[in-house]
């Protein structure tokens, strides 16, 4: 496993009816939901993590810590990045930020941990045994 400190990912989407506030159920108002932007900055450090892993290993969201810092209306695009600014183990941390077309919306920290898929799967569905 070789992960590099400064790898940066960035993904984007158009805050459309299925992200907003009102929709997803985190608010009553007709913005972009903060859990979809959240979801946006796990998926740009997904989109930069997981191509330095080995087949058979992913990673899991295991910490985030964001402020949501302005509000985005429906037909927006926005989009978010996540560069690597630490390895531990198996423990990644990232610098997230999201923007709309007006600006930064929001950025925090964010952490995954590197797991062994079927392992990980095997753990998880244990649960329905007990």
């Amino acid at each position: 496993m070789d992960i590099k400190i400064g790898a940066t990912g960035q993904v984007d989407i158009l805050a459309d009816e299925k992200t907003m506030a009102k929709t997803v159920g985190s608010g009553g108002l007709e913005v972009f939901a903060t859990p979809c932007m959240i979801g946006l900055m796990e998926n740009a450090a997904c989109k930069v993590l997981h191509p330095m892993l080995p087949e058979g290993q992913t990673s899991v969201g295991t910490s985030m810590d964001v402020k949501h810092t302005a509000s985005t209306p429906r037909g927006m695009r926005v989009w978010a990045s996540a560069t690597v600014t630490g390895v531990d183990r198996r423990a990644v941390t990232f610098a997230v930020k999201a923007w709309d077309e007006k600006g930064e919306i929001g950025s925090g920290i964010h952490q995954r941990f590197v797991v062994d898929i079927e392992k990980f799967m095997d753990k998880t569905y244990s649960k329905l045994e007990e």
